[in-house]
């Protein structure tokens, strides 16, 4: 079994950091459920700000709010305006690898839902595997990837 992606909600706002609540991050629930998070799932949290990374649990937040609330100790790792990534994850036998689609949001400065993609690992020819980014539309865009300096 292997540890892959199963969503992101990537470049997110922390509305509030609550060190008085008793852990947890709390988030909109319609970005949940468009990245496919689930409440009480533990999910990885990247501070594109400082660097933290840290793991908590989702509880789920007013409907519509575009909330990002970091709660209890996570509190400490992040401040309100920081963008953070937050990442869940799942075990997967890796014959089922090109099965799954992860979905991935990102987002202005209003926690507004800009762009929603999809990761996607399909098989060459030669049996190795190729990844894709597919926009809304299904057009694949491109690949961050390492150029060759002459």
């Amino acid at each position: 079994m292997r540890k892959i992606v199963a969503g992101k909600l990537h470049g997110i706002h922390v509305t509030e950091a609550n060190l008085n609540y008793h852990g947890s991050i709390t988030l909109d629930p319609a970005h949940c459920e468009q990245a496919g998070i689930l409440p009480m799932e533990f999910v990885e949290i990247w501070n594109k700000n400082s660097g933290a990374r840290i793991s908590t649990y989702v509880i789920l937040g007013e409907r519509g709010s575009r909330c990002c609330i970091l709660n209890g100790a996570a509190a400490r790792t992040c401040q309100p305006g920081d963008q953070v990534i937050i990442c869940n994850s799942l075990y997967l036998d890796e014959a089922k690898l090109t099965a799954i689609k992860p979905r991935v949001l990102t987002f202005d400065k209003d926690n507004r839902i800009v762009d929603r993609l999809t990761y996607s690992v399909e098989r060459d020819a030669v049996g190795g595997y190729c990844f894709s980014i597919l926009n809304e539309t299904n057009n694949v865009l491109p690949v961050p990837a390492l150029v060759s300096r002459s």
